[in-house]
């Protein structure tokens, strides 16, 4: 089937809350995401195969140059298909559509393959304090 990507895609707190335990590795919690993402994200992209949400991520901005992606996640029996670097390809458009001139990730290292390679991300030097 194909898969849909839609730019600030509408989406239920349910589904979402699923796919995101699912990716995450967590329990299913209860999180208001669309009160969240429209106090404090530049936008979002869902992508959904067979009217199912299989992914998703969140572009958050400063108001400025700066943009960041959260939260990006495809459901497991969705994944190695390229789903993920459609979904932050979208958001990197949106964002520089969004006269934005970086687009931030940050990422546990196992994940480098797909950030470097399959999304064209590169290396930088940064800081981090955990709270």
């Amino acid at each position: 089937m194909a898969i849909k990507y839609k730019w600030r895609g509408d989406f239920d707190n349910t589904s979402l809350n699923a796919l995101h335990a699912e990716g995450f590795g967590h329990p299913v919690a209860r999180t208001e995401w669309r009160a969240r993402l429209e106090r404090h994200s530049l936008g979002w992209v869902c992508a959904w195969e067979d009217g199912s949400l299989i992914g998703f991520v969140n572009v958050v901005s400063d108001g400025g140059a700066h943009a960041f992606i959260l939260d990006t996640v495809v459901a497991q029996h969705c994944r190695a298909r390229g789903i993920g670097a459609g979904l932050v390809a979208i958001a990197a458009g949106e964002a520089r559509a969004a006269k934005c001139a970086w687009l931030h990730v940050d990422f546990e290292d196992h994940l480098r393959p797909f950030y470097f390679h399959a999304c064209g991300f590169k290396a930088t030097t940064a800081g981090l304090i955990v709270l």
